[in-house]
């Protein structure tokens, strides 16, 4: 989640008591690795929560997910924030409270980077074993009068299939985007919400 939110373009700081773990993190990463406990005041300043428009509390401990989370929502004000939580009666209760909380399924991570960074559901469909979604992409103008095959490599995706001037379209390797196609992709759960960010920016002159 920390290398998609990075590819994507956003200020990243990563927390994490043991130092080890940052070498899960691609080379290309370019976020901070803030050594310390998520629930600490002192290590959430370091690690800039008070400029901080997200926040997510993802350890593999329920209790400190909800401190974490608490404290970023109440003492820091952090508009956006997600807890994962693996007691599903626990969740039910921290959604009362209003924080948006998420399972240890393959769909994680689309699901956070949903709630961190836009307002509407993320897919469209989802395989019954939830590794395969398929979304609308919401398309920057620019990428009007470019193949389908650059918007794939663009956002490592595959197009399904797009609605032109209402009508479904099967496309290939000679299909141009045209302005006001409705683009739906398919891709694996965890860069789902990635290619939605790719896509809405203008093409960069890696796709020329």
């Amino acid at each position: 989640m920390a290398d998609g939110l990075s590819r994507i373009g956003h200020e990243v700081a990563v927390i994490d008591r043991d130092g080890t773990a940052f070498n899960r993190l691609s080379p290309e990463f370019t976020g901070e690795r803030v050594l310390g406990m998520g629930f600490d005041r002192d290590v959430l300043l370091r690690a800039g929560i008070e400029e901080a428009g997200a926040f997510a509390a993802v350890s593999s401990g329920d209790n400190s997910n909800i401190i974490s989370a608490r404290v970023a929502r109440e003492t820091f004000r952090v508009e956006r924030v997600v807890a994962r939580i693996y007691d599903a009666k626990r969740a039910a209760v921290y959604e009362r409270l209003g924080i948006p909380t998420v399972a240890t399924v393959p769909w994680t991570t689309d699901r956070l980077l949903n709630v961190l960074t836009r307002e509407t559901e993320t897919t469209k469909w989802r395989d019954p074993s939830g590794n395969v979604g398929v979304a609308e992409l919401p398309l920057h103008e620019e990428w009007a009068g470019r193949p389908i095959t650059e918007l794939e490599a663009a956002t490592g995706g595959r197009v399904a299939f797009l609605l032109r001037l209402g009508t479904g379209l099967l496309p290939d390797a000679k299909t141009v985007i045209q302005a006001g196609d409705n683009v739906y992709m398919a891709a694996i759960s965890g860069h789902i919400a990635e290619a939605m960010a790719i896509s809405a920016l203008p093409p960069s002159e890696d796709e020329n």
